[in-house]
């Protein structure tokens, strides 16, 4: 009896009071972050009408954030470790609301590159700092898995409330607004965070090795960028060059975490089967969402002609499975497995996109939806427990870094799948037949394409419409089936790397 109650008032102890106060701060990052990936897809058609963008240049406006973030993510969780999470929260945040002004009002497509690649430096401050928080204000692994939950359906929301909002803007005001709801997320978050988050830093950091920054930096773009252009435009004497600069780059990079002191990346962390597991299985179920997410939004306006603002009504299945199943998630990983949950979802989302191998220019919405619904559903568990199972593999002090190894996943997944999934929908619709007098920039995007035919003759401009929006359809088509293997052999993978892996249940002590 003694004992019980001992365990219990300890169990009190390390609970901290107003940590669920300072998880609803955290949930406003997310938010942050996930609204402004959502309303690009949506703002993407009147990008391409105002800055008359290049086919490569759209890719590079939808996909230089993730290159940057994905390179300096590592570098800004361990960071964090060093100088405080709060602190860097805070810095990233602000940065973020001041460069979203920059996205909005870019006025060149070159410009709009330039602002979201410095978008990408702000963001890469914020997710792992969030998570990394978690770790640090939840001791009990039950509380965490809820607040982990809760964070990742908080990003689902984000995705929901992005493009609703989003396409409300852009009917209203033009599409530079979509940025600038950042800014009072971006207050809020300041003002309420400085009193109250908690500080919490690695108590021992040692230096902050500025050589390894360079080298997760340019290994990370150097791969990715090789990676995207091979897959648009196959092999070059740049493109190789610039993958090998980049393979060198990280060879270096692991190199030298294996024999600095104080590294920014404990590479022993992959010794752990279970945390392995999990960053696989991110970056696999991103690369294969990710591509065919960014062209879903054009699909839906520009293929099936709904305004902006439906557009987005129409997405919200997958953010309402995903908030869901984010929330259940740890509970049914504890009552099942987490292999089970983890495979199981990405199974679901693998069988999703392979229906959409069907679709056409008219496809009705019932299949969409009920597509979106299970895509939804099985991310948000996947996702969920996969985040919980990294963050119970590493010690309070390394949870910084920890969290940017599964957000880095997430990222390069991202990057990786609007370059090779991106490239597939864009080089199938460059090769369409149009009719006599068909523009040559009506080849570079589907945008490009109902921007020119307003200029044509309303026969040819219906023909040169319907030439270009199959296209589009069927290398969505084909984008998916790829999507859908990925998806189905993270599935198989997972099943196998998180054998006997289990979410812990006794509350551990700071």
């Amino acid at each position: 009896m003694t004992r019980t109650l001992q365990s219990a008032q300890s169990n009190e102890a390390v609970k901290r009071p107003g940590r669920w106060l300072a998880l609803s701060v955290l949930v406003l990052a997310v938010l942050l972050v996930a609204v402004d990936a959502t309303v690009l897809g949506l703002a993407t058609p009147y990008i391409s009408e105002d800055l008359a963008p290049s086919g490569t240049q759209l890719l590079w406006i939808g996909d230089v954030y993730s290159f940057v973030i994905a390179g300096l993510l590592v570098s800004m969780g361990s960071l964090g470790d060093r100088i405080g999470r709060k602190r860097i929260l805070l810095i990233g945040a602000t940065a973020f609301g001041a460069i979203s002004v920059l996205n909005a009002y870019a006025s060149t497509p070159e410009l709009m590159i330039v602002a979201r690649a410095l978008l990408g430096v702000a963001g890469a401050t914020l997710m792992p700092a969030t998570l990394a928080l978690i770790r640090n204000l939840f001791h009990d692994p039950r509380e965490r898995s809820l607040a982990v939950g809760i964070w990742g359906a908080a990003a689902s929301a984000g995705a929901a409330v992005g493009p609703v909002v989003g396409g409300f803007l852009l009917e209203h005001f033009w599409w530079g607004s979509v940025f600038l709801i950042n800014l009072p997320v971006m207050a809020v978050l300041v003002v309420v965070g400085i009193k109250l988050l908690p500080e919490s830093r690695n108590p021992n950091p040692g230096p902050w090795d500025l050589l390894s920054v360079t080298l997760s930096l340019v290994g990370m773009v150097g791969v990715v960028y090789a990676v995207k252009e091979a897959a648009a435009h196959g092999f070059a004497w740049a493109t190789l060059a610039a993958g090998l600069l980049g393979a060198a780059a990280l060879y270096g990079f692991v190199r030298r975490q294996l024999t600095v002191p104080v590294p920014l990346l404990d590479m022993r962390l992959f010794r752990n089967r279970g945390f392995s597991g999990a960053v696989l299985a991110d970056l696999l179920t991103i690369l294969g969402l990710s591509g065919l997410v960014f062209f879903l939004s054009q699909y839906l306006q520009l293929v099936q002609g709904r305004r902006p603002f439906e557009a987005g009504l129409a997405e919200l299945p997958a953010a309402i499975g995903a908030v869901v199943a984010g929330l259940i998630a740890g509970r049914a990983a504890r009552r099942f497995s987490v292999r089970a949950v983890v495979s199981g979802g990405l199974a679901a989302v693998g069988l999703a996109l392979a229906a959409l191998t069907v679709v056409g220019q008219n496809t009705g919405y019932p299949l969409l939806g009920a597509v979106l619904l299970v895509v939804g559903v099985g991310a948000g568990f996947s996702f969920t427990v996969t985040a919980d199972v990294i963050l119970s593999s590493v010690p309070g002090e390394q949870a910084g870094a920890a969290s940017a190894v599964s957000e880095t996943a997430y990222e390069l997944g991202a990057a990786l799948g609007i370059a090779v999934l991106g490239s597939i929908v864009t080089g199938v619709y460059r090769d369409f037949t149009g009719p006599e007098g068909t523009p040559t920039a009506a080849h570079e995007s589907l945008g490009g394409a109902v921007e020119a035919a307003s200029d044509l003759p309303a026969h040819t401009a219906e023909a040169l419409l319907n030439a270009a929006r199959q296209a589009f359809v069927d290398g969505l088509t084909l984008a998916a089936g790829v999507g859908a293997a990925v998806l189905l052999a993270a599935a198989v993978a997972s099943w196998f790397l998180l054998r006997g892996q289990r979410l812990e249940d006794g509350v551990e002590h700071p």
